[in-house]
């Protein structure tokens, strides 16, 4: 059988359905959105022959966790993982001012390829399975993630759970732009830095202490934290009641990229030995959520080699690279399992405005799944 052919023929069913899934908007905060699309899915994975069970969370978005294992396998226990996810960083709206659309060998839209078209492919990949009764040879588990953007302790728990029993793990993710699977993802760490000082008059500043100017100092201090690839950006910050009040708290989220775990070890000894510059002035540090990195494992590199052949076979060339963003491919990577990550189709504009994908290679990349599914 050549699925490259085979789905080039249905293309249009791939985009249509793409598009029911972009028009449900799921950003993740907004429960009741990521919750709509994560029904639509849950229907549509039943609808392919998939055992599908929907775990309801408080939090987050429902999580589902489909099973795909038609007919008798070779050895039942032998599972592949794969991993998804629904959320997006977009606002319910957003669709408005930035339409589905394609132009030429380009579709774009919100969370098309973050990472929404990675569902669609499994969803076509194992209706074709299916449909042409053709049978994996291992038991297909499905993760569809709701709070893949943030992290959350649930998903991750599920996944951990899930990875146990598998023999490999498959992310959806898409690829690095070019067409090359992740091989290495930089681990990500959300730490939130509060800041408490004495309120005073403003035109009285020496009888109190200002939150926001401890706060100043210790962001300025973060540069000791930059070193070698590991990164350290303050994306919000806040603090003070008014302007003639001295800020009695103060506060700031921090995202920290970093490669290896040990990276990870140190920012956080760092953080939590800071002191404070002003006295009377008090610092807590919270860690808000942790990705592991994905790092090299000779486990994960045989598995790469062999869907290579798989590939070369096809006609395809796949590659390896890297990757400063996170997912939840880190996860199952650093319970050492054998893990493939970046399987999506190719693109650009991540969480950008931009946000697209290639056609072609959304047709090849389903093609590439299916026989992996198929022959792993």
């Amino acid at each position: 059988m050549d699925f490259r052919l085979y789905f080039r023929s249905r293309q249009g069913e791939m985009v249509h359905l793409l598009k029911q899934l972009a028009m449900l908007e799921s950003p993740t905060h907004d429960k009741k959105a990521v919750d709509a699309c994560a029904a639509f899915v849950a229907r549509e994975f039943k609808r392919v022959g998939c055992k599908v069970t929907t775990l309801p969370q408080k939090d987050i978005g429902d999580l589902i966790v489909a099973e795909f294992a038609p007919g008798r396998l070779k050895d039942a226990d032998d599972e592949i993982l794969v991993l998804t996810h629904i959320d997006t960083v977009w606002p319910v709206g957003k669709i408005a001012k930035m339409p589905f659309y394609v132009s030429g060998n380009k579709l774009y839209g919100p969370g098309v390829l973050d990472m929404k078209a990675g569902v669609v492919m499994l969803l076509t990949a194992l209706r074709s399975l299916n449909g042409l009764n053709v049978k994996p040879q291992k038991r297909v588990m499905v993760v569809v993630n709701t709070a893949e953007e943030t992290g959350h302790p649930a998903a991750h728990d599920l996944i951990r759970k899930l990875a146990r029993k598998a023999s490999l793990v498959l992310c959806l993710e898409p690829a690095i732009p070019g067409g090359a699977l992740k091989l290495e993802r930089k681990g990500r760490l959300v730490v939130r830095l509060d800041v408490s000082g004495r309120a005073a008059h403003g035109g009285s500043p020496e009888k109190g202490v200002s939150a926001i100017e401890e706060l100043v100092t210790q962001i300025a201090r973060l540069k000791r934290l930059r070193t070698g690839e590991t990164t350290v950006n303050v994306g919000l910050a806040g603090g003070g009641e008014k302007a003639n009040v001295v800020a009695e708290n103060a506060w700031a989220v921090l995202d920290i990229r970093f490669w290896k775990s040990t990276d990870r070890d140190r920012v956080l000894k760092i953080l939590r030995e800071a002191v404070p510059a002003l006295r009377g002035a008090r610092l807590k540090v919270s860690v808000e959520s942790t990705t592991p990195p994905m790092e090299k494992t000779k486990a994960s590199e045989k598995l790469f080699v062999r869907a290579q052949e798989i590939a070369a076979g096809m006609g395809l060339s796949l590659k390896g690279g890297k990757t400063g963003g996170g997912s939840d491919a880190s996860i199952a990577a650093g319970m050492g399992i054998p893990t493939l990550d970046g399987l999506g189709p190719d693109g650009d504009g991540i969480h950008a405005e931009h946000e697209h994908l290639i056609l072609s290679s959304f047709v090849e990349r389903t093609a590439l799944l299916t026989e992996l599914l198929k022959d792993l």
